[in-house]
């Protein structure tokens, strides 16, 4: 078994299966076949030799060595070869003679990229080989474009104003530390090819400039020979006297040691420092588990052929529908096997944890519910999904937080039923004071009760799809008959009704429902009683309260350092109840709430990103308004009080408030620029594949590949190293 490669509708070459083992190799062996003429392999250093005296005063030469085919470094060097394959010539070793050659250790080496100076010598050279420069950092695509682009720079740059005058590298040279040498009138000659000698040892390191002392804009005293310049210290310039080339050269090649050495040291620290500048606990995981294999022992893998069998015989399967190239996905299968073996540990043995790879069963996943062999849910269009099946019950979806805790307990829940009937006093006290399992220790959910004279009132199939569309995040339970009538009379309510028990609150009052004659309408009421009248926000809670559509009051207050300021938030959170309690028809198009920034400190970013820095606190601002993204803050000097709100929210009402900032636009932009390829390529040659139609043969395929790669456009003025000596040194 094998891939081919075709051309023109004729097959021009084969590729054996165990070398095509995944992504990277298909793509070097693909690009390598495809540039099979522009790709040079040597296996002796006679044949690099004649490479190389082909190439003189011609092209430069890119010598890349990989220590075996279909790898990471090899797709680099492939996709670098098919944009520059016009400008350089690219040849690829996999050790042997020429690495010995290059003076390097095949056994301790890893993949590494030379550039030979060919194309600047144009006459024979007593050396008879072109100068080097290594690439010394690791290979990949983005450095070895880097790299090439800086052996574009010039040589030597020859400037007349002082060091702390000349700018810093633009892009794309901005990451590379330059190198001053003073140069005066009476060897000027002289200082410029010590400076070039100085150039091409530095080459790949350093961008080497010579001042000319004799300018009126040098102010650098005449003690100092050398100064030099670091990216990380754009506006710095250190000046010094030194007595050799290799002093000059030393500052930097112990550089790049200590460097390295603290790269090797400092690893692990520089990952943790990395994770908190990611955006949330999905990113770290993604970030922190790359590359690590699962154990997916833990649950079920479904197909087309078992996926109806198996959800039939479980009183209650959860699925996950993924994508194994998706990171997030992934992530998510961590913290879904994560979750399948705590029920394991912990003897929960009547919940099926089960996963659909919906990149393998698209026909599953894909799947129509009126198609002859009907699953019982929509295609799955996002990724990943979390579905809960039940037999002869709606399916369920999943659409809490994708961490294992908030999943372990979601599914902890379900496994109630929807709803509890009850026929006892001590009952009711157990469904209203304890968790249903131990694994909910301390963990205090939402609940309801449904309270009805008879089990055949015509409003109990009403308050059951309720409870069963509630399963997962509230606690249902459903009296009837004489129990039912002596809830209804302590709590002064007619029958039937749904007494609700929010989590957030401390007494045992319940929020007494009518039972409404649609489940869209009871859902919608529950919900609502659900909701704390001032809401604290949280990472975990934001999501539902956007979703209500309700422009955001939404008041921030610091972390107390004692009981003092416990007191001092605690009359904030109640004036902002004072506000909902006055504010009346005003405050329906408005949601109370507040951000404790000790307990939630993402809101300091958030309330930065609102008013365009971090204002006193305690602040109050008003936000995601329906009618624009206009965000309005309190007036700092003002004391927070609920007339004095409400006269500032009626002067927004009246468009005689200004804005104090604007909700940025929804996107996420990667932290930095990403390389066009293809731009480049346009760049290099007008007539590239971006800016025309590809070719047609007769019968309508593509084909001309080589009309894609690029056509040398430049040659470098590089000259040779002269091996004199800068008279200051």
């Amino acid at each position: 078994m094998g891939y081919w490669l075709a051309r023109g509708g004729k097959e021009f070459l084969g590729l054996d299966l165990d070398t095509v083992f995944d992504v990277n190799s298909i793509v070097s062996e693909v690009l390598f076949a495809i540039l099979r003429e522009e790709v040079k392999y040597v296996h002796t250093d006679t044949d690099l030799l004649a490479m190389e005296k082909a190439a003189r005063g011609k092209k430069d030469i890119v010598l890349g060595y990989v220590r075996s085919l279909g790898t990471q470094e090899h797709r680099s060097m492939m996709e670098t070869a098919y944009v520059y394959g016009s400008k350089y010539q690219f040849i690829l070793i996999t050790g042997g003679p020429v690495l010995k050659q290059l003076g390097v250790n095949e056994s301790s080496h890893a993949s590494g990229v030379w550039f030979l100076h060919c194309s600047g010598f144009t006459s024979p050279m007593t050396s008879q080989r072109c100068p080097l420069t290594p690439m010394r950092k690791s290979l990949s695509t983005l450095s070895l474009h880097s790299f090439l682009q800086l052996m574009e720079a010039p040589l030597v740059s020859e400037v007349y104003d002082d060091p702390s005058m000349v700018e810093p590298p633009q892009f794309p040279y901005q990451q590379i530390p330059q190198v001053f040498l003073f140069s005066h009138p009476a060897t000027e000659h002289l200082d410029l090819d010590t400076a070039t000698t100085l150039a091409w040892r530095l080459r790949g390191l350093a961008l080497l400039l010579l001042v000319h002392r004799q300018s009126a804009g040098v102010k650098t005293p005449d003690e100092y020979n050398v100064a030099y310049r670091l990216p990380e210290k754009s506006l710095e310039v250190k000046y010094l006297t030194l007595h050799n080339l290799d002093e000059v050269l030393g500052l930097f090649i112990n550089q790049e040691k200590e460097e390295e050495e603290e790269d090797e040291d400092e690893g692990l620290e520089d990952e943790e420092e990395d994770f908190g500048n990611l955006d949330d606990e999905v990113a770290v995981s993604v970030y922190e588990n790359r590359g690590n294999s699962l154990d997916l022992d833990s649950i079920t893998q479904l197909t087309s052929d078992n996926f109806h069998t198996a959800v039939a015989q479980s009183s209650l399967t959860v699925v996950l529908f993924y994508l194994k190239w998706d990171a997030v996905s992934m992530t998510i299968l961590s913290s879904f096997t994560e979750v399948a073996e705590r029920l394991s540990d912990s003897g929960v043995n009547d919940v099926q944890m089960s996963a659909v790879d919906c990149g393998e069963w698209t026909d599953l996943c894909a799947a129509q519910p009126g198609t002859p062999d009907p699953v019982p849910f929509q295609p799955i269009t996002a990724f990943p999904s979390i579905l809960v099946f039940c037999p002869q019950q709606s399916v369920q979806h999943y659409r809490g937080m994708l961490g294992s805790e908030a999943l372990h307990r979601f599914i902890m829940l379900c496994r109630v039923a929807a709803p509890v009937l009850m026929s006892t006093q001590e009952e009711v006290t157990a469904f209203l004071q304890e968790v249903p399992h131990r694994e909910l220790a301390g963990y205090r959910p939402d609940r309801a009760l449904g309270l009805f004279k008879t089990p055949t009132h015509a409003g109990m199939p009403v308050f059951t799809e309720a409870a069963k569309a509630l399963r997962g995040g509230v606690l249902t339970g459903l009296l009837t008959e004489g129990l039912a009538e002596k809830w209804a009379a302590d709590h002064t309510v007619d029958l039937p009704a749904v007494l609700v028990f929010p989590s957030w609150r401390t007494d045992t009052h319940p929020t007494a429902l009518p039972v409404s004659s649609s489940v869209k309408v009871l859902l919608s009421h529950i919900n609502t009683a659900l909701l704390h009248s001032v809401p604290e926000l949280t990472v975990e809670n934001l999501p539902s309260f956007l979703s209500l559509g309700k422009a955001l009051l939404l008041l921030f207050v610091g972390e107390e350092e004692d009981e003092i300021g416990q007191r001092q938030n605690q009359v904030l959170v109640e004036e902002m109840r004072h506000v909902l309690e006055l504010g009346g028809d005003l405050m329906e198009r408005f949601l109370a709430c507040w951000i404790h920034l000790g307990r939630t400190p993402a809101g300091m970013s958030v309330l930065g990103s609102y008013l365009g820095s971090m204002p006193p606190l305690p602040a109050l601002v008003l936000t995601h308004l329906p009618s624009g993204d206009e965000v309005y803050q309190y007036p700092p000097i003002t004391p927070i009080a609920a007339s004095s709100v409400l006269q500032w929210l009626q002067r927004i009402e009246d468009g005689t408030e200004l804005p104090a900032g604007m909700l940025g636009e929804d996107s996420w932009p990667p932290a930095v620029e990403f390389y066009d390829f293809l731009k480049f390529m346009d760049m290099q040659e007008p007539n590239s594949a971006q800016q025309q139609p590809p070719e047609e043969d007769e019968e309508g395929q593509e084909v001309n590949v080589k009309d894609h790669v690029l056509v040398d456009t430049t040659e470098s003025s590089s000259t040779a190293p002269v091996p004199d000596a800068h008279y200051e040194l």
